[in-house]
């Protein structure tokens, strides 16, 4: 999804798609991007890029481990300057570079753009539920399908010591 330079018209450039199905690759291949509407302007050689989009991603539910897809919506701004040339020296960033984004030959790749900002939407811990009750720690079924009749907590033999310790402690109480 690149769009030229010279097609950004002195008014700006208002662009709507429904979906952009080829955004994104490798394990990502299948995740669709859209609905997209943003609005790019130019600032003399900077462009200004305001609007919103959505994705829809198919991700692993960190609970139960089932596959279940996430439609994501957020408002983005962003700004793109042409490319520094190369220095030999080390160069630093200011704080304004961390919001910039750069492109090359006259020409920014949206794609980019939103595959980077899709990321970081997607949550760390994704849940297909809010409720989901993830998988039985002793069995391995999942909770939210069949009710598993295994004990909640399984005893955990790094604590055997202390349980001896306050079964004395019990004993010599009575």
């Amino acid at each position: 999804m690149l769009i030229r330079l010279e097609d950004i018209p002195d008014k700006g450039l208002e662009i709507e798609e429904a979906e952009i199905p080829s955004v994104f690759a490798g394990d990502e291949a299948d995740w669709v991007l859209g609905p997209v509407s943003v609005f790019l302007e130019r600032e003399g050689p900077e462009v200004v890029l305001t609007g919103s989009f959505g994705a829809r991603v198919h991700l692993t539910c960190s609970r139960c481990l089932e596959p279940f897809t996430l439609n994501l919506t957020d408002e983005v701004v962003g700004r793109f300057a042409p490319r520094p040339p190369a220095r030999a020296e080390e160069a630093g960033l200011s704080t304004e570079d961390l919001d910039m984004a750069f492109y090359d030959a006259e020409s920014i790749d949206l794609a980019a753009f939103f595959r980077a900002e899709t990321l970081l939407d997607v949550p760390m811990k994704p849940l297909c539920r809010q409720g989901c009750r993830g998988l039985c720690p002793v069995c391995g079924a999942n909770r939210n399908l069949t009710a598993c009749p295994c004990e909640t907590r399984a005893a955990d033999p790094r604590l055997a010591p202390f349980r001896v310790l306050a079964e004395r402690v019990v004993h010599q109480e009575k």
